[in-house]
């Protein structure tokens, strides 16, 4: 069992349900990414760069897509209460799966325009 997966045990079986998701949809959407555990949650790492990150609360998923991220898809996170480069995903509310797929690509691409960090 890696650190990931270890991470993902210690929260109730819907929630771990989720947070697998999320992790499918990020491995799917950036092959080879770097999988770590950075801040006390999973993130990811494509071109030397941060890509993303989540974590489960007691009553929501944290989603970490940098500022760049978060600032494009303003709109479509605008019902989700945020801070500064996070958005909370309630757990009494389907989580938006889709939309975090392309918050992903948008950021995998994103890192790969600007290139590997020295």
């Amino acid at each position: 069992m890696d650190v990931i997966d270890k991470y993902m045990a210690g929260f109730p079986r819907d929630v771990q349900d989720i947070l697998q998701h999320m992790r499918k949809i990020i491995k799917a959407c950036a092959p080879g990414a770097e999988e770590i555990l950075s801040y006390g949650m999973p993130g990811y790492k494509t071109q030397g760069k941060p890509l993303v990150y989540f974590a489960a609360y007691k009553n929501h998923i944290g989603f970490y897509a940098t500022p760049t991220g978060h600032a494009e898809f303003e709109r479509e996170l605008a019902p989700y209460k945020q801070g500064k480069g996070s958005v909370q995903f309630p757990l009494t509310k389907p989580i938006p799966f889709d939309l975090i797929e392309r918050i992903v690509v948008f950021r995998v691409e994103e890192n790969e325009r600007n290139g590997v960090k020295k």
